[in-house]
């Protein structure tokens, strides 16, 4: 299957979704903007972007949407960056709050500080090649990774790529770089069926 076969969904009701459409579009990937439940049903994976998790969890209350993203992220492979990594993660502090728990991870949110804190680091990972370029932006950090979640690159110590199974999280925002790397990735575990 190549990319173009692909249809991948950007969950598109808040937040820079439409860099992530941009990063897939250049990436020859059909992407559709993911706002009703039913959208989910025609698509072969799903980005969840940055934004507020608070705010995602109200819009997600209705019509049964976040029972049916849930359901989703159990079966099918989801990507989430920044918020999108609170959503799926299973514990979030600070404060706590609803998760999808589809990645054995705590999470404790902008535990960078505020907006005014945010920065672009360039560091190793597991994708091969040069160090990668992240954006962190109000960001979250990883506490704790379970037993089954591949740790791809961190910061200070923390976790801020990671992947279990179907599911991959970014603490970091790869839409806003020109590095496509971890979007290829991403790509590669749908077309795989991982």
């Amino acid at each position: 299957m190549n990319n173009g076969e692909l249809t991948i969904g950007v969950l598109a009701l808040q937040g820079d979704f439409d860099a992530h459409r941009r990063t897939l579009k250049s990436l020859g990937v059909r992407t559709v903007l993911v706002r009703k439940p039913e959208e989910l049903e025609d698509i072969d994976g799903l980005v969840i972007p940055g934004g507020e998790s608070s705010t995602f969890l109200k819009f997600l209350e209705r019509e049964g949407f976040l029972s049916k993203l849930r359901a989703f992220v159990s079966e099918k492979p989801a990507f989430g960056t920044c918020a999108g990594a609170i959503l799926l993660a299973k514990k979030v502090s600070n404060p706590a709050q609803e998760s999808l728990g589809a990645l054995d991870i705590a999470v404790q949110r902008n535990a960078y500080g505020r907006q005014i804190d945010s920065s672009i680091l360039t560091a190793p990972t597991k994708l091969g090649g040069e160090p990668l370029e992240m954006v962190f932006i109000r960001a979250p950090r990883i506490d704790e990774v379970g037993s089954k979640v591949e740790v791809l690159a961190e910061r200070d110590g923390h976790p801020v790529l990671v992947r279990q199974g179907k599911i991959m999280a970014a603490t970091f925002h790869p839409e806003l770089s020109s590095d496509t790397r971890v979007h290829e990735l991403f790509l590669h575990q749908v077309r795989n069926g991982q």
